[in-house]
């Protein structure tokens, strides 16, 4: 007997991440992040035979692990935990033993990666200018963190992150560690962040991507850098106007293989993969033919920030491998060199991570669906079979019933299509009408799709239908489609949406058009104050992290100052009345709908005074609306957020779609 998802069934799912081979092929390990009884993540490193299914656990305890990397000759297994404090380089023998900690840096250390001799590993630390690697201990930073308890100078644009909060000084820079010397070596400098990308086939050398103009706050761009290793003398290989990264050598050191764009539609243009011959200095954009964003575009609440592998060559270095986010699937391709792409995992999922052997023929992908979080899937790349390995939420799945969607296109009013889905309630009936709850995703440059949702599911197991869909400026439906929003936001996306309502409604006779919920974050929360102040069909509404005005957008958020010009088409300077124009509260006193208002104080993307704005205009006029303050929480609240938290906001959403829908 099966039961519907629960909110705290947070605790029963295990998420897979970062999924590696080792170099043999005859093992993979992974991270497998869990929320523990007492409310924290948790997240610890398994090994696996590859012909077994019977995975093994290789750490414990509370603290949190990530980054598993093999050595190239398959004695070490590296990887990243804060046992003690912040996150520190752990280096394992894979013929097991004690944990070895390599790093004992101020700011931690991340991102390892092991240069092809297996003497060094690669990894990344924040340094303030002129700061040496040194341990904590030498420094004064042992006492008590000063940090909001003295004044805080700004003199820089970018002051504030909603990753990281107020930013200091620091930087972060490339160096390694060696385990022959056992010691640290420091390899960028300068005022400038640096992110790793791979070490040349013989060792010498080093690709990485960072922004080096002079006033890097007002010019986002990232660069490729080559570096000679031993004399440290560096060289840039692009133009200085494009956003590139995520480099890697080819087998024989000759090509640079690596991610990026040239602005063309600003933080709308597609990722597109890049290949520059190192000796002739000649650089050709691979994909340009290929209407496709490169990379992992999906969203949902179980992950955040997950590593990506970039581009992967093969053994004959006349491909890469990578995956390609593409109507409502992130599936893994081989591109050839000329630019022809095949597709190797095709199917109705969402692959969020994977690792080539390219020498033993194999891939391994990290895979979710609709209806499992997520395993890890061995990829011949010659025949294409498929098996799974790992089977992480065996018991969960077997307890809960969960709601399939059905994939919709619907019509926009211009005749564009609209994907979307459609979600059953649980305990549906044929013939009975069901109160239905409208999704919007954030970005708005991202995708919904074919992948597990929590919430999505927890809304579904509330009673309600759930209809989620694409609208324009969504990733996955072509380069004119995701950029169609920019400088229309409010516009036409607004009306597809209301288009996909309006034929959702007819296509599916459960769904009860008089008891019609909306909600989205983001983006989305921006969609659904827009929503609500220019149509009164929906019953109940709920806005989470939104924007309600571009003007102060511009200067409160952490990216206001170039993202309402990309975005809105304008800026504080030059058409604040445009920015107005656009701003869900210029229409407030049209808002009729009762209004559920949540946010994160400490969200620096969104920040909560736009919420505040919004609540105080409502609550002026008399209107139904609640606003509930998360302390502490930032933007990505629904995904990584303190657990307490997160069931909070699910039980405020589910309250009160109840008060009003049923």
């Amino acid at each position: 007997m099966t039961r519907p998802i629960e909110i705290e069934d947070l605790k029963n799912i295990n998420v897979l991440n970062e999924p590696q081979l080792s170099p043999d092929g005859s093992r993979f390990a992974y991270i497998r992040q869990t929320v523990s009884e007492d409310d924290e993540y948790i997240s610890q490193l398994f090994i696996q035979d590859i012909d077994s299914d019977e995975p093994v656990q290789w750490t414990f305890g509370k603290e949190r692990v990530s980054y598993p990397r093999f050595s190239p000759d398959g004695k070490w297994l590296a990887f990243v935990s804060n046992r003690k404090d912040k996150p520190q380089l752990f280096l394992l023998s894979t013929a097991g033993g004690e944990a070895r900690q390599l790093t004992t840096f101020k700011n931690g250390a991340m991102q390892p990666v092991w240069s092809p001799d297996s003497a060094r590993i690669l990894f990344t630390t924040s340094l303030e200018k002129d700061e040496e690697l040194t341990a904590p201990e030498d420094k004064e930073n042992k006492n008590e963190d000063t940090k909001g308890k003295e004044p805080l100078v700004v003199t820089r644009l970018k002051y504030k992150s909603d990753a990281s909060g107020f930013l200091d000084d620091s930087y972060k820079q490339i160096g390694f560690y060696s385990l022959e010397d056992d010691k640290s070596v420091l390899l960028t400098e300068g005022e400038f962040h640096h992110e790793p990308g791979s070490w040349s086939p013989d060792g010498r050398q080093l690709a990485y991507s960072a922004n080096k103009k002079e006033e890097s706050d007002y010019q986002i761009i990232s660069d490729i850098f080559l570096m000679d290793v031993e004399d440290r003398k560096e060289t840039r290989l692009t133009d200085g106007e494009g956003v590139y990264s995520q480099p890697s050598f080819s087998p024989d050191g000759k090509k640079l293989a690596y991610f990026g764009h040239q602005k063309e539609y600003s933080g709308a243009t597609h990722n597109k993969l890049w290949i520059t011959e190192l000796a002739a200095a000649h650089t050709e954009c691979v994909t340009k033919d290929w209407d496709v964003h490169l990379g992992d575009s999906a969203i949902g609440d179980l992950r955040s920030g997950h590593p990506s592998p970039g581009a992967v060559w093969s053994k004959d270095g006349k491909s890469v491998y990578l995956t390609a986010s593409v109507y409502g699937n992130t599936n893994f391709y081989r591109v050839n060199l000329d630019g022809n792409a095949v597709e190797l995992a095709a199917g109705r999922h969402h692959v969020y991570g994977y690792d080539v052997s390219p020498d033993n023929g194999i891939a391994l992908l990290a895979v979710s669906t609709p209806v499992n979080p997520g395993d890890a899937v061995l990829l011949d790349l010659n025949s294409g079979e498929q098996r799974s390995l790992t089977r992480v939420n065996q018991k969960f799945l077997e307890e809960v019933a969960l709601s399939e969607p059905e994939e919709v296109t619907f019509k926009a009013e211009d005749g564009w299509d609209i994907h979307g889905w459609v979600m059953k309630p649980y305990g549906y009936e044929e013939g009975k009408k069901y109160p239905t709850i409208l999704e919007i995703h954030g970005g708005p440059h991202a995708m919904y799709a074919n992948s597990f949702f929590h919430e999505l599911q927890y809304l579904a197991a509330c009673g309600y239908a759930v209809l989620y869909t694409n609208p324009r400026g969504g990733h996955g439906y072509g380069q004119e489609f995701v950029d169609a929003c920019r400088g229309d936001y409010g516009g036409k996306d607004y009306t597809d949406l209301m288009s996909a309502t309006d034929q959702a409604v007819e296509k599916f006779d459960f769904i009860d058009a008089d008891r019609l919920g909306v909600t989205g974050g983001s983006y989305g929360g921006f969609m659904t104050n827009w929503i609500v102040a220019h149509t009164d069909r929906f019953k109940a509404a709920a806005t989470l992290r939104s924007i309600s005005n571009w003007i102060s957008f511009y200067g409160v958020s952490d990216i206001g100052y170039f993202f309402t010009e990309w975005e809105i088409g304008a800026d504080l300077m030059s058409d604040p009345d445009k920015m107005w124009a656009h701003s869900p509260l210029k229409y407030v006193k049209n808002i009729e709908t009762p209004l559920l208002i949540l946010h994160g104080e400490r969200d620096f993307r969104c920040p909560v005074e736009q919420a505040e704005q919004l609540f105080v205009a409502l609550k002026h006029q008399k209107k139904d609306t609640r606003f509930v303050r998360f302390p502490g929480a930032n933007h990505e609240l629904s995904r990584s957020g303190p657990p307490k938290l997160r069931y909070a906001r699910l039980k405020e959403l589910e309250n009160w779609f109840n008060k009003y829908l049923k």
